[in-house]
C-alpha cells in the first residue's frame, strides 16, 4: 500500500503539540485491523492513514472528536460517520459509496435537521484546516 498522507499527519504532532511524533501517536497496524475486522466496509486510504499517525494522539479530540475506529459506523442514510462536535450538534461522514475513494469527499450532517451537506473538500484538505482553525482559534483566546 503506497502512503499518501501519514508523513503529512504525524507532522501535525509537532505542529500543534510540539512534540516530535512517537508510535504510540498513532495506532499499529495490526491494532487498527483488529478494531476495523468487526465492520461490514473498509474506510478510505485517507482516514486509514490518519489513525495509524494520530489514533493514539490528542488530536483525536481537538475540539472535536474523531471516533475510535471500532466505533465507526454507516448511518440508516447511508454515510460513514467518523467525527462530531463537542456539541453533538454536527457529524461529519463519507457517502459510502466513496469508500474505496483514497481521499473522498467530507460531508456534515446537522445532527437537529438530519441533512447531509458537502463541506466541498476531501478528508485530507477538511482535516488539515479544521486543525488550522482550531489551533489558530486556541491562539486568539490565550
Amino acid at each position: 500500500m503506497s502512503e499518501m498522507f501519514l508523513e503529512k499527519f504525524r507532522a501535525l504532532v509537532p505542529k500543534y503539540l510540539g512534540d516530535p511524533w512517537n508510535p504510540s501517536d498513532g495506532i499499529s497496524e495490526d491494532e487498527l485491523d483488529d478494531a476495523l475486522g468487526e465492520h461490514a466496509f473498509t474506510i478510505p486510504l485517507a482516514l486509514r492513514e490518519f489513525y495509524l499517525a494520530l489514533g493514539g494522539s490528542e488530536l483525536m479530540e481537538a475540539y472535536h472528536y474523531f471516533w475510535d475506529p471500532e466505533e465507526l459506523e454507516v448511518d440508516e442514510e447511508g454515510f460513514l460517520m467518523f467525527l462530531e462536535d463537542e456539541d453533538e450538534q454536527f457529524t461529519w461522514g463519507f457517502r459510502s459509496g466513496d469508500l474505496r475513494v483514497p481521499d473522498p469527499i467530507v460531508y456534515r450532517k446537522n445532527n437537529a435537521r438530519g441533512e447531509w451537506v458537502s463541506e466541498d473538500g476531501t478528508f485530507s484538505e477538511f482535516t488539515f484546516d479544521m486543525f488550522d482553525w482550531v489551533f489558530s482559534e486556541d491562539e486568539e483566546h490565550v
